[in-house]
């Protein structure tokens, strides 16, 4: 017969097990998703630079696969939205040759931290040459709707944000995967590149995102970064740093 003392070490071992157990369920990937952010207007602008995401009036990036394109572009135009000034930034989207969505997104970025907030788009979804709705629409401050975070400033693995915050229009939430994964362009080759895996609060599924240092988005889902139009860089392989202006 075991002795009961035996029988009592055993049984606690179990209950420290199942709460370790338990604690991992804690762990980065069960983090809850920041979705309020504590931030004063006033220290945000529409033009600067963090370390994955410029503001830069004039700057471009074109991703493509096979006939399929993105053509992001960061305007001169502003827009202000929830009483802030936020930098508009164009996203056209091709399929197969012919247009598909043009998004007007409107960002702000914080001097303070660097973050880059999301304060809402205006979407044209194209069919058959002709826009067919405006689905996915939606800004800070109409209907409910509060800025997100884009990009932060300082990011880390198991970071869980949420980049729009409109219910039941757009829900889309970003977490930090890595931060030092390496990717070959037709470019070049990204050292240190940020993996970011975006889900939707509104539908299931996910889709995991690229970012170089100094340059911004560099894959997502199957369009890679085929060419880079920046007035600042002067033909220099990395984009310079300029300060946030107000």
């Amino acid at each position: 017969m075991v002795p009961l003392r035996f029988l009592y070490s055993y049984f606690l071992l179990l209950a420290f097990s199942a709460l370790l157990h338990a604690g991992d369920k804690n762990g980065p990937e069960e983090r809850p998703w920041c979705d309020v952010f504590s931030v004063n207007k006033a220290e945000l602008s529409d033009t600067g630079k963090n370390p994955y995401f410029l503001l830069w009036p004039g700057y471009k990036l074109r991703l493509q696969h096979g006939k399929d394109a993105m053509v992001i572009s960061v305007l001169e135009e502003t827009k202000i939205v929830d009483g802030v000034k936020t930098r508009v930034v164009e996203e056209r989207e091709t399929k197969d040759g012919k247009l598909v969505e043009v998004s007007r997104n409107y960002f702000a970025m914080s001097r303070v931290t660097g973050d880059v907030y999301y304060f809402g788009e205006d979407v044209d979804i194209y069919k058959n040459g002709k826009i067919s709705s405006h689905d996915g629409s939606w800004l800070a401050g109409v209907n409910g709707a509060r800025f997100g975070l884009m990009m932060p400033g300082r990011p880390g693995v198991g970071d869980r944000y949420c980049q729009e915050v409109a219910p039941g229009v757009a829900m889309d939430r970003a977490e930090i995967i890595s931060l030092k994964e390496d990717f070959t362009t037709p470019r070049t080759t990204y050292e240190r590149c940020l993996r970011v895996r975006e889900t939707s609060g509104l539908e299931k599924g996910s889709a995991d995102k690229l970012y170089a240092p100094d340059v911004g988005l560099i894959k997502d889902g199957a369009l890679v970064l085929v060419a880079i139009d920046c007035p600042l860089c002067n033909g220099k392989k990395d984009v310079p740093a300029i300060p946030a202006t107000k």
